[in-house]
């Protein structure tokens, strides 16, 4: 039965919103009247509706999203929770869309609760927000309801959700305060190099002196800057539209992520990011009854770095071939040997997704350690970096004042 968004006023002439189901748009607005509710707006909630709720904003930082990361994993806990109590699943939407934070996701909500209620299978009804849930995600919720099991595969999915959220966060956590002393420290070097500097130089113009080399050097950057900044910065952005351009293609993209992947630190951190990720979701994939095959093809759209989805889809065809998944794994030199070697064991004890997942939480912590130990060390050379140069553009200050001091006295 299809859903309806409406806007109503009631006997008392207070502003009425909310969703309801009904056949058509005619009876939703005979539905209100029989609540002795007068009908403004009577809308339909369709897959797309649901996204455009929100303004030009939400759609530029957020795509269009009604669920952000830890939202999708906060509503899945709650929908696992809510049928591992015995609860079916079309009272759990129900519950889940009394209870929604913002209109938008109880529009969203309203329109699954709709689908279900006609028959849809679940996981087709996810398929048509695919902005707010990932064919993977679909495709875990498939096979949960092939198997009878949904309420395990939801849960298992909400772990496998707050797992590489958790991992993003700390990731994020280690990159953030690098990040603001770099961009702090060019702020105040511009500022010296562009205001400072020029200001003390004529002071010292008309002494007829010669300048220190150190403040001679100081002013040629500072003319640089002042006559060539916004060119500069310029030639920067068009830079990185170039850039941009070039790794839209697949080709370029794929040779700069290989390349990524050589840097003595950050490229250790990519391969095991990426391959964390992809553990994580084929273990996820084969513990819902995923098949292999499918599972393989799914946990490759996962990789962010492109060399590596062609190595896991080159993978795809060595097992289609009839090759065991850990040497399929074991040649592509890319990938961490962990994978392939639990990935062997699994194979081996018939407990392939346990291994999957145990090379995964391997990875994931040695991911933290190694990103933490980066920022740890990266805190103190930027500190000590932006101290030279500040200390650099004082003493072209004040070598011109002990100068003028010396020939004073």
């Amino acid at each position: 039965m299809p859903a309806y968004s409406f806007e109503a006023i009631d006997q008392q002439g207070q502003p009425r919103k909310g969703v309801l189901e009904a056949d058509t748009a005619r009876a939703a607005r005979g539905l209100l009247r029989a609540q002795s509710l007068i009908p403004l707006a009577v809308n339909p909630v369709a897959g797309g509706q649901a996204h455009a709720g929100g303004g030009g904003w939400q759609r530029w930082l957020g795509g269009g999203r009604v669920f952000s990361a830890t939202g999708l994993a906060v509503w899945t806990r709650q929908l696992a929770g809510l049928m591992s109590s015995g609860l079916p699943l079309e009272r759990a939407l129900t519950a889940l869309m009394e209870e929604a934070d913002s209109e938008r996701q109880r529009n969203l909500v309203a329109s699954l609760r709709a689908e279900v209620n006609a028959g849809s299978p679940f996981a087709r009804a996810l398929s048509g927000h695919s902005r707010d849930f990932s064919p993977i995600y679909t495709a875990v919720i498939g096979a949960g309801e092939q198997s009878g099991s949904l309420d395990l595969v939801l849960e298992r999915l909400a772990d496998d959700l707050e797992q590489r959220q958790a991992l993003a966060q700390k990731l994020m956590g280690a990159a953030l305060y690098p990040a603001i002393v770099t961009l702090v420290a060019i702020a105040i070097v511009i500022f010296l190099v562009s205001y400072v500097v020029p200001q003390v130089a004529n002071v010292f113009a008309g002494t007829k002196r010669a300048l220190p080399f150190l403040t001679v050097m100081m002013l040629g950057l500072s003319d640089l800057v002042r006559n060539y900044g916004w060119l500069m910065l310029g030639a920067l952005v068009a830079a990185g539209i170039a850039a941009r351009v070039a790794l839209a293609r697949p080709a370029v993209a794929e040779r700069f992520d290989a390349l990524w992947l050589t840097l003595p630190l950050v490229g250790r951190l990519a391969r095991g990011y990426n391959a964390a990720r992809f553990a994580s979701t084929l273990a996820m994939l084969a513990t819902a009854g995923v098949p292999i095959l499918r599972a393989l093809q799914a946990a490759s759209e996962t990789l962010n770095n492109r060399a590596m989805r062609t190595d896991a889809l080159d993978a795809l065809v060595l097992v289609r071939e009839g090759a065991p998944l850990a040497s399929a794994l074991a040649q592509k030199k890319r990938f961490p040997g962990i994978v392939s070697m639990f990935a062997r064991l699994g194979e081996q004890t018939g407990q392939l997704p346990l291994m999957l997942q145990r090379a995964a939480n391997q990875l994931s912590g040695e991911v933290q350690r190694r990103a933490m130990q980066l920022a740890t060390i990266l805190e103190p050379l930027l500190i000590v970096a932006m101290g030279g140069v500040v200390m650099m553009i004082v003493l072209a200050v004040l070598l011109p004042i002990i100068q003028l001091n010396q020939f004073v006295k």
